[in-house]
């Protein structure tokens, strides 16, 4: 019997665009999930490669019906990897890095140089040097030490670099208050409020090396709303309008970042990509016609709504332990190492029954990890079928952050990831081993 987007099995809105099940099993991509296990061990990541290709297609498509002049820029810090940047280059997006270590892997797959942002609040010198050296389109500005920086670098090369400058909007875009970027109170980009934005941008229009493209504002991750989004692209058009008065600034391109939402939970589904990119364009468009500015060069930022849905994390049910009328912990064998986001953030996740999806999920459990702390749990009080040690238990929505915010906490060796495709598994970041955890200890003979 097969499940496809039915009430019995609504998790299928937030699992991967070719989840299947059949006779109770989970498939992704055309790969059974217990045989991935299997071959690949667990913990264990998977990504669907057909839903990152469809919904970079949906970002493009639906912007573009909205807005003449656009690009998707993916955002890797959400999942950097050299095979999804390749996948994210044939989908012909942009990509934006923040940090030497994210642009070292754009630059192992041979991404364009020419479609890569360099974002971030503390660029050092060295990352500055090897992101002109590789000679990237753009990089935006994030404060008066990097304005500093990069003139030193620039005259000392002669070269003139096209740069976006980073302001702060002010606006609360009502999520999570560690993943809330755009306030007065952040340490990304400079205030508008504050007069530091105009102070910015003053400076570096007398500057020769700079070619100062426009403004940038992010307000954070996961925004649910599209109110903040009109919000804040009135008020930083209108302090546009004021910098081209004052300082001669030409908005060529404007970006109000990223932040759109996925499902993680079947009771809480973000807004579609149509309704993000119409606010949006619209926003733009009226703030434009407003202030008398030519529609400039719209960028877009989403990381986590490419990859989040693509991705799924896979776990083996180890100890389960019952306290009478408190609480059942099941734990597997990853947790907090692998996906800290519950622990920092509060993030609920939905949790499947890789193998017992057809069985009564009547079972009030309580999903830890294995990592010693009270505080690694992956998901609290969700209902599953009576388990097992041995069982399988998925995390949907997994692709985003997860990995790319991993550690070795407690010594703990991190997970494979492994894309799927019609059938076939290709993996694409092997699992760590001790060795792995002892490369780099000095003086241990």
């Amino acid at each position: 019997m097969e499940h496809k987007f039915t009430k019995n099995f609504p998790e299928m809105e937030i699992l991967p665009l070719t989840s299947r099940v059949t006779q109770g099993r989970l498939s992704i991509g055309g790969c059974d999930l217990h045989n991935l296990a299997e071959e690949f061990g667990t913990p264990l990541y998977i990504y669907d490669e057909e839903t990152i290709r469809l919904i970079c297609k949906d970002f493009i498509r639906e912007f573009s019906h909205c807005y003449e002049d656009v690009k998707i820029e993916y955002s890797t810090k959400a999942f950097s990897n050299p095979s999804v940047n390749r996948i994210i280059d044939e989908e012909g997006l942009h990509i934006d890095v923040v940090t030497g270590g994210e642009l070292a892997i754009a630059i192992a797959s041979n991404f364009p140089a020419n479609r890569i942002n360099f974002h971030g609040n503390n660029k050092s010198e060295h990352e500055l040097i090897e992101a002109i050296e590789y000679g990237i389109e753009t990089i935006t500005i994030d404060s008066f030490h990097e304005i500093f920086l990069l003139d030193k670098i620039l005259k000392s090369k002669s070269k003139k670099q096209k740069v976006m400058i980073r302001v702060s909007p002010s606006i609360d875009p009502h999520t999570h208050l560690l993943t809330t970027t755009g306030i007065l109170d952040s340490k990304f980009g400079f205030s508008i409020e504050t007069g530091d934005a105009e102070k910015a941008i003053s400076q570096i229009m007398k500057l020769d090396f700079f070619d100062l493209l426009g403004v940038h504002f992010h307000l954070g991750s996961p925004i649910f709303e599209l109110d903040p989004y009109q919000q804040a692209i009135d008020y930083v058009i209108t302090f546009s309008s004021r910098m081209r008065d004052l300082y001669g600034l030409n908005l060529r391109r404007f970006s109000p970042g990223g932040g759109f939402a996925i499902g993680y939970v079947t009771n809480e589904l973000p807004p579609k990509i149509s309704d993000y990119a119409r606010i949006i364009s619209e926003s733009v468009k009226k703030g434009c016609d407003k202030y008398k500015f030519d529609y400039p060069e719209l960028i877009v930022e989403p990381g986590r709504a490419i990859v989040g849905r693509s991705g799924v994390a896979i776990y083996s049910v180890g100890a389960i332990k019952e306290i009478p009328d408190v609480r059942t912990y099941v734990s597997v064998d990853g947790g907090m190492g692998d996906n800290i986001r519950p622990a920092i953030y509060g993030s609920q996740y939905s949790v499947i029954p890789v193998g017992k999806i057809n069985h009564k999920w009547d079972n009030k459990v309580t999903v830890a990890g294995k990592f010693c702390e009270s505080g690694d749990i992956l998901a609290r009080d969700v209902f599953l079928p009576e388990l097992s040690s041995g069982d399988l238990l998925a995390l949907p929505s997994s692709g985003a952050y997860c990995i790319g915010m991993s550690s070795n906490y407690n010594m703990q060796v991190r997970p494979a990831v492994v894309l799927v495709n019609n059938g076939v598994p290709k993996l694409i970041k092997r699992r760590e081993t001790y060795k792995d955890l002892l490369e780099t200890s000095l003086n241990i003979d």
